[in-house]
């Protein structure tokens, strides 16, 4: 197990550096924090230039150095930090910070107890949309990319901050990776995710499919000509799906079983109609023996027999989307995993246990591209993208410095 930078002899002179009071550090990032929160940044309904001229504000007022990645319509999706490191400490690894700065949506207000941008502190806890996933993440990046810049003699390191990830686009980290393919892919990578009860190794993967489910129409008065209503016919699919078992279980590698979930029906275009069309919208969450590919054949088993006796309708059709994540898994050993989990010990007084967790992350793509991520480890939360959304204060001290002193070991140049 390491210990702290500070207390060690190889990190000593990289700590050194490291500002004096680790109070005054807690300090600045609930400060920070607190100022991304009153930026409000939801997905699809937010301007962006609120929240990114406060993180802006604050690389500017530290004189630290940053890009905004933008989209080709001009937007901005992203913003990245890239600290280089001295020449010598250029033989470490490179890693990825990565936090986002759009949220979740704010849901009925009437449901919060404080306004979800008032950045409230109650009783130890801070509240606001974004308090959780991930402002706080976002400005300990911030945080962790300045002592960074405090230490010549560590590695090379890049903080990105996405604009795009609550929309399911990803844009941010795809426009991240799209430039660095022009240098180097960093060979680690930690996401600014909330909690610290489990260190989040791997997730499941996902497949998504629209569903069209065919009828006779007529009018819904008529006695004589009655049609095929699609959404009766769609209703008797949705049972199929959600009885359906996959032939996948979860085993000691990955501990999860694959799932189907039917998300979304659409059908119908007034009162008078018996409906000829009705749309599924279906999640498949995938893992490493239920491939992409294997819930494709596996669906289209299920709608053909579905489709035995459909008379007069048309026959189901599938349209796959083409995003789809595989399920990853880090190993236990890896060196992301070992520094985090071993510093995460030392300042949180127990052993850190490793998990796989349900959903997918933007950890699924990164190890497409063989980018060992670490998917969640982060301050002490409730309510994340529901009402009261709120973290705990305390949690932050022992969260900086976890990741401060994981980042001493993995940013130390090779010998």
């Amino acid at each position: 197990m390491i210990k702290p930078a500070a207390k060690t002899a190889r990190g000593a002179r990289a700590a050194a550096t490291v500002p004096a009071e680790p109070a005054a550090d807690v300090a600045s990032i609930l400060r920070l924090t607190r100022a991304l929160i009153r930026a409000p940044s939801r997905a699809g309904e937010d301007s962006y230039d609120a929240v990114l001229d406060v993180m802006r504000g604050w690389f500017d007022a530290n004189g630290l150095r940053y890009t905004l990645l933008k989209d080709k319509s001009d937007t901005a999706v992203g913003m990245l930090g890239e600290f280089g490191g001295a020449a010598r400490a250029r033989r470490a690894p490179r890693v990825l910070l990565n936090a986002t700065l759009d949220t979740a949506p704010f849901g009925d207000r009437a449901n919060w107890r404080f306004p979800p941008t008032s950045a409230r502190v109650q009783e130890g806890w801070l509240y606001g949309r974004g308090a959780a996933d991930s402002k706080c993440g976002a400005a300990l990046f911030a945080h962790l990319a300045r002592w960074h810049a405090r230490n010549p003699g560590a590695g090379r390191l890049d903080v990105l901050f996405d604009l795009d990830e609550h929309s399911g686009r990803f844009s941010g980290i795809k426009r991240y990776v799209a430039t660095r393919r022009q240098g180097a892919l960093p060979a680690i990578a930690m996401l600014g995710y909330p909690d610290n009860e489990r260190i989040v190794i791997g997730g499941r993967g996902f497949a998504r499919a629209r569903l069209v489910v065919g009828g006779v129409a007529a009018h819904s008065g008529s006695s004589s000509r009655r049609g095929i209503n699609a959404i009766e016919r769609a209703t008797r699919l949705v049972e199929m799906l959600c009885a359906w078992q996959p032939p996948a279980r979860a085993g000691a590698d990955f501990p999860l079983a694959p799932s189907l979930t039917v998300t979304g029906m659409h059908g119908g275009e007034g009162f008078s109609m018996v409906p000829d069309r009705c749309e599924l919208a279906v999640d498949v969450r995938l893992t490493p023996s239920f491939t992409a590919h294997r819930a494709q054949r596996e669906l289209a088993k299920l709608i053909a027999r579905f489709d035995q006796g459909r008379g007069a309708a048309a026959v189901t059709t599938v349209a796959w989307l083409p995003d789809t994540w595989p399920a990853y898994r880090l190993k236990e050993g890896s060196a992301v995993v070992r520094a985090l989990r071993a510093s995460a010990g030392v300042h949180f007084g127990r052993d850190i246990p490793t998990a796989v967790a349900g959903p997918s992350n933007i950890g699924n793509y990164l190890a497409t591209l063989g980018v060992a991520t670490v998917a969640g480890f982060g301050v002490t939360a409730r309510g994340v993208h529901g009402a009261d959304e709120c973290i705990e204060i305390d949690s932050i001290g022992r969260v900086w410095r976890t990741y401060r002193d994981a980042l001493a070991e993995l940013l130390r140049p090779e010998s």
